[in-house]
């Protein structure tokens, strides 16, 4: 069978569905930015997200373009062999939503209504010298700079692939898209439109399996097909050490200490909508994850004599080839949905951080909102330029850049969060050494090339977690911080 792979440049109903969807995400951010009226609401929509919203919200902001990208080009190129990732994710997410989602709602709240998580650091261990806000934020910025970048990279590929741009024309024009609606609207723009990006990943990486599958004569035949090629293929430890394993699942770990996630706990309208976003959320998240390692497999079958050049373009290659184009437009607009989903949630969490941890802070105790709101998003332009910088290179891998972020931000925050929530005598100097470890000790293991025998997000976790209890064990908590804490603790039995 051979496959030829073309780009949809001269296709205008396919241009149409493309243009529409970005309509609609303007109009999406133009409307939020009349419902915002101050940094609470630009940062965290006013605590008044429902169960729903909230759960895809965070799923999609999590999932990104890995989810219709990384995911089924690693299945496709390598086997079954990479579902440990996605089972690592799946708990990981569920034991969040278990564990942090009601207690950091509940306590963001309580420590001054904080609305990021630098500040719910800060206030909760009453930190007056604001060395943890600074830590917390220029981590954020650092390392998600580099998961911006690859949510950037993925949506210059799609573009440059499918209207067949230069890869840096699609990549300015797909960074564009994203802060202008990231800019104007702010979280409720963020979280709304990641609500319909969500529901609209799940369909098509449910549609596309199962519609190219057809086309090759029905599973049997295709399964068999591969078998041949690959006799290894079906084997889910194919080639993997119980080390290796462990560096899969491992990524789980990285969803305690993800700020744009979590902020997603403090923003539900109240912790009786937690159940409910649960449910949704890991239900959302498992189909989705089915859906595309079933898309590395059919492109696996599909494309068995005639390898793609860039594996992680599978999905977009697979609809390509069969669909009509009125479905690609909407196939093609997922593919898109997938990036913008974690690039602004990224950006926001970034700008959020810098603005209310850093700025006003560090510089202007006594800015209006509106001044806050003007810097937050003018930073959002000063990270996506970092970010644009970044991902100027079309070799690149959409993997390597977002486990090398998800690693940091998950290891500098993770242990401080789940501490601060638990555990009574963790202090504020516990918690700077904790962070700082979570921070230096993933870029130290990435570029002495220890990660190639363990993933960074381990030791740095171990590390991490080693220095909050040690030194909060030789250290004490204030009254008041403890005082607060057994509020808190009372609060959530209710």
């Amino acid at each position: 069978m051979i496959h030829t792979h073309y780009n949809l440049s001269g296709d205008p109903v396919v241009l149409f569905t493309f243009i529409a969807y970005i309509v609609a995400v303007m109009l999406v951010g133009v409307f939020a930015f009349f419902v915002t009226r101050n940094l609470s609401d630009y940062v965290l929509g006013g605590r008044r997200l429902g169960g729903a919203v909230a759960a895809l919200s965070a799923g999609a902001s999590d999932m990104s373009s890995w989810l219709l990208m990384g995911l089924p080009g690693a299945v496709y190129f390598l086997g079954l062999s990479q579902i440990w990732v996605s089972l690592g994710l799946v708990i990981g997410a569920y034991s969040c939503w278990v564990f942090l989602a009601k207690r950091l709602r509940i306590y963001s709240e309580v420590a001054q209504d904080s609305v990021t998580i630098p500040a719910y650091l800060d206030n909760r261990f009453r930190d007056e010298s604001k060395l943890i806000r600074m830590i917390a934020a220029l981590t954020i910025m650092i390392f998600f700079i580099f998961y911006i970048a690859a949510g950037l990279y993925a949506g210059g590929l799609l573009l440059s692939s499918t209207f067949g741009l230069e890869y840096s024309t699609a990549l300015w024009i797909g960074t564009a898209i994203i802060i202008l609606y990231t800019c104007v609207g702010g979280f409720l723009a963020v979280s709304w439109t990641d609500f319909f990006q969500g529901n609209l990943m799940l369909i098509c990486l449910l549609i596309v399996p199962f519609y190219v599958i057809g086309q090759v004569g029905g599973w049997t035949i295709g399964l068999s097909k591969v078998r041949v090629l690959h006799s290894e293929y079906f084997q889910w430890t194919a080639g993997l050490s119980s080390l290796q394993i462990l560096n899969l699942v491992s990524w789980g770990l990285g969803y305690f200490g993800m700020p744009h996630i979590l902020v997603r706990f403090m923003s539900v309208k109240s912790t009786k909508e937690i159940p409910l976003a649960r449910r949704v959320c890991i239900s959302w998240m498992s189909l989705s994850l089915v859906g595309a390692i079933l898309v590395g497999i059919v492109g696996a079958i599909y494309f068995c004599e005639c390898p793609l050049g860039n594996r992680e373009t599978v999905f977009m290659e697979l609809s390509k080839q069969v669909f009509p184009s009125w479905m690609m437009g909407i196939v093609l607009a997922a593919v898109l949905s997938s990036s913008m989903c974690a690039i602004d949630s990224q950006m926001l969490a970034a700008s959020s951080a810098l603005t209310e941890d850093f700025y006003h802070v560090w510089f202007r105790r006594n800015a209006s909102q509106r001044e806050l709101m003007l810097i937050g998003r003018i930073t959002v332009l000063f990270i996506a330029a970092i970010a644009l910088y970044l991902a100027r290179k079309p070799e690149q891998s959409i993997m390597n850049l977002v486990s090398f972020a998800w690693a940091g931000l998950g290891a500098t925050f993770g242990p401080s969060i789940v501490l601060s929530l638990y555990w009574r005598r963790t202090t504020r100097t516990g918690v700077v050494w904790g962070m700082l470890l979570g921070a230096f000790v993933p870029i130290f293991w990435r570029f002495t090339g220890l990660g190639s025998l363990l993933y960074e997000i381990i030791p740095a976790t171990l590390c991490s977690t080693a220095g909050v209890v040690i030194v909060s064990w030789f250290s004490r908590p204030s009254e008041k911080v403890v005082e607060e804490f057994d509020r808190v603790i009372a609060l959530t039995r209710e």
